[in-house]
């Protein structure tokens, strides 16, 4: 049998203060994570797509050493 939720959530109490630094902190988050992101799609645009023909010369791929 499933569990009953309880109708009222409990409340927290956070001074202005704390939800002020929390709020930033999220928002730098969300800033370092678009940047982030730009950047894959700003060098995934600049990079070429990988062709998988077998009969094509790879000269750029990373060799093992022997």
């Amino acid at each position: 049998m499933p569990r009953k939720r309880k109708e009222n959530p409990p409340e927290y109490a956070v001074s202005d203060e704390a939800a002020a630094y929390i709020a930033d902190a999220l928002m730098n988050l969300a800033l370092q994570f678009e940047a982030n992101a730009e950047i894959r799609r700003h060098y995934g645009s600049l990079t070429p797509r990988h062709n998988h023909n077998p009969w094509q010369l790879d000269l750029f791929r990373k060799h093992l050493p022997f």
